[in-house]
């Protein structure tokens, strides 16, 4: 049988296959799906005609199994596999050890500064014969570069990109679940937790392996199993061999399992009086748990902290500082490799200070302190994970810490999981952004990737969006932004808009019309939903709580847990002053920084009201007054959502019905969303403005006391009573 006919023989029984089986999302971004050029697919089944996947080990098994599930997928053949090479191999995958071709000198050479995760895919000549290799220093490596490999065919079938050479520019590649042992997630937007502790350890749910092998195909290579608000029942021992069975199924796909640890769990789980981090009996209860943690879970990847912040317990409550407490953590792990990632979030409403200056406040006294298998963890932003935020100051003020990236991949801030918000742009904003320390060109990318100080820990952290819905993120696109994070975490050089292409490609193929019309939808969106919830700088505006649609009105109890405290909207104008003649937040950063964010001139108007409280009649850039500026990008917000959701309905021959219904109906949700944030806004802004709404304008609907009234008691994701 020929090539040609075999090729078209399996596109017949795909399309039966198709035919049988609703797309759901269940997927993701791993369907193998085949193509529609005939000639790219002949090359695909060429490539599958013979796979050569040397080496033995669980990592090697997940390659094979991978292989076959792409081949049969994308040609409807099921791949011949052996594990010797041969005259008649079409693709070889293995590492030096596994496979003497790969100790070829042109080989080696690729591999010598790529470590154990890296990888070179391209061709070799072997007995005459042009040859596809995946070559690897480690079996790590081999995965990420077999992933690679199938995902250039998927997205374009084709190897014309070749020869790759990759390695990570960050060593902990990281998700942060805010799961509960309860199957509760805070802030969680995709149904319950993925973890079934009740049935762990003799009962594995086959999901897990899904999420593992999707983790692994972006180059994520550590989970965060357990909420940052711990509890300290998942360090009992009963709850470590159920992490233990978990630790097994990541570690084929190269995962490191981590728990949060809860700072008070000697005195909760161990009957200590105390958890003083320089007591005796305390470091010891520490350093006995770690060993049994290890005993367990011989990768274990160490300890993710939240101390005192939001009340959490941690070492101040015996008057310690913070590097006192990870510094009795990580000497714990320290013997077996571990590391300790203690949180940067901390504020309190009992300092009268600018929440934004607090964790700047507490952390930079103590730089050069912390062990060196601790990194500190800082959010983007020096707020909490808004719409938009400059990036934290943190980033340029610690130059002897080992400092991790923390973004959010569930929108918490971001319309949750009705919103279709594409938040490659939101990470790229805040890696790309010059800290000016200790000159221009030191980007926070650089500074967390280590390059800029020479530090040989580190580490980007997602706090994830995933759950136990069929499509795991609860909105279709929330798929992009954990793609996106793995990508991001891996090779924080690329562009949004080359992450969007690859995963627009891998989730809803190759037509053009699709590939341009969803491309644009997605680069558009995270601005439109600054416009129609926080333009121009504002934020924290946000309903209490749950944190579902907007709350300018929001006042009452702690300051910052308000609104009014972060837009300070009266009759003279609106926005915080962060500069000297305020809060001077703007004192924290380079003065390369603070020189061109000081001046409302010279500050970008994305960040205005969030460095300065200006008059409502102030000029804009436009020529508009702030009032009105503020009004049409409110506006701009909702007609960009409305042009979003008239693209979608374009494609609705070219979608399958049910993933093509479900993003259709959220996002007439959005654009009722963005409605009620711009009527709701503008309605209670100009109590204080005293002005007419722009004539030329979409005008705000309702009275304001109908929004003021309205409750969510029962909004997903609201945080538990602890």
């Amino acid at each position: 049988m020929t090539i040609r006919r075999i090729f078209f023989t399996g596109m017949c029984l795909i399309t039966l296959l198709s035919l049988l089986q609703a797309e759901d999302g269940y997927k993701l971004w791993l369907r193998y799906s085949h193509g529609s050029d005939p000639e790219k697919q002949e090359a695909v089944v060429k490539l599958f005609r013979k796979v050569v996947v040397a080496g033995s080990s669980a990592t090697f098994d997940a390659i094979r199994e991978e292989i076959l599930r792409a081949g049969s997928g994308m040609t409807g053949i099921t791949p011949v596999l052996q594990g010797e090479l041969s005259g008649q191999a079409s693709l070889v995958i293995g590492t030096p050890l596994t496979c003497e071709i790969f100790n070829r000198p042109e080989i080696k050479r690729q591999l010598e500064a790529i470590g154990p995760e890296g990888y070179f895919v391209g061709h070799v000549t072997h007995e005459g014969k042009k040859l596809l290799v995946v070559a690897a220093n480690a079996q790590a490596g081999a995965l990420y570069g077999t992933f690679h490999l199938l995902r250039m065919l998927q997205a374009s079938g084709n190897l014309s990109g070749l020869p790759v050479v990759e390695s990570p520019k960050i060593s902990h590649r990281l998700l942060n679940h805010w799961d509960n042992l309860d199957r509760t997630v805070e802030r969680g937007y995709a149904g319950f937790s993925l973890w079934n502790w009740h049935k762990l350890p003799d009962y594995i749910d086959p999901r897990y392996k899904d999420y593992a092998r999707a983790n692994a195909s972006i180059g994520i290579n550590g989970s965060v199993v357990t909420n940052v608000n711990a509890n300290s029942l998942v360090l009992s021992g009963d709850y470590i061999e159920k992490v233990a069975a978990l630790a097994d199924v990541f570690r084929p796909y190269g995962i490191r399992i981590y728990l949060t640890a809860r700072f008070s769990a000697p005195m909760e789980l161990g009957g200590l009086p105390s958890a003083d981090p320089l007591d005796a009996d305390v470091r010891a209860w520490w350093s006995n748990k770690a060993d049994e943690i290890y005993k367990a879970i011989p990768d274990f990847g160490g300890f993710l902290v939240k101390a005192n912040s939001e009340g959490q317990p941690g070492p101040q409550n015996y008057n310690r500082t913070h590097a006192d407490g990870a510094n009795m953590l990580a000497d714990a792990v320290s013997p077996h490799g571990g590391i300790v990632i203690w949180r940067a979030f901390v504020y309190s409403a009992e300092i009268e200070e600018d929440r934004a200056k607090q964790a700047n406040n507490e952390f930079v006294p103590l730089d050069g302190l912390f062990r060196e298998n601790v990194l500190i963890q800082v959010k983007n932003g020096p707020i909490d994970f808004q719409p938009r935020e400059p990036f934290h100051p943190l980033f340029g003020a610690m130059p002897e810490t080992s400092l991790a990236l923390e973004v959010q991949i569930t929108q918490e801030y971001l319309g949750q999981a009705t919103q279709l918000v594409y938040l490659a742009p939101l990470f790229k904003e805040c890696l790309d952004s010059d800290t000016y320390t200790p000159g221009s060109g030191s980007t926070v990318a650089r500074i967390i990737d280590g390059s800029v100080h020479g530090r040989s820990q580190t580490a980007m952290a997602g706090v994830s969006n995933i759950g136990t819905d069929r499509n795991w993120t609860g909105h279709l696109f929330g798929q992009a932004n954990w793609f996106a994070f793995g990508r991001l975490a891996w090779n924080h050089s690329l562009t949004s808009e080359e992450i969007s292409l690859e995963w627009i490609r891998l989730t809803f193929g190759d037509d053009p019309f699709v590939i341009e019309t969803v491309q644009g939808m997605m680069l558009a969106s995270r601005e439109a939903a600054v416009n129609y919830m926080t333009p121009l700088g504002l934020h924290h505006i946000m309903g209490r709580g749950h944190h579902y649609g907007p709350g300018p009105w929001v006042s009452g109890g702690r300051p910052d847990w308000t609104s009014v405290y972060y837009h300070k909207a009266d009759s003279l104008g609106i926005g915080f002053d962060r500069t000297a003649t305020g809060s001077d937040a703007l004192g924290q950063y380079a003065p390369g920084v603070a020189q061109k964010y000081g001046d409302p001139e010279t500050c970008p108007e994305k960040y205005l009201l969030w460095f300065h409280h200006l008059p409502w009649d102030y000029t804009m850039n436009s020529g508009y007054s702030l009032w009105d500026e503020i009004c049409r990008r409110y506006d701009l917000g909702i007609r960009t959502v409305e042009w979003m959701k008239k693209s979608w309905q374009e494609l609705g021959d070219q979608v399958d019905e049910e993933r093509y219904h479900q993003v259709q109906s959220l996002l007439t949700i959005q654009e009722k969303e963005a409605k009620w944030w711009r009527n709701a806004c503008l309605l209670y802004f100009q109590q204080f403005s005293r002005r007419p709404f722009p004539p030329d304008i979409e005008q705000p609907e309702g009275e304001l006391e109908e929004y003021e009234k309205m409750r969510f008691p029962y909004a997903p994701g609201i945080r538990p009573s602890w």
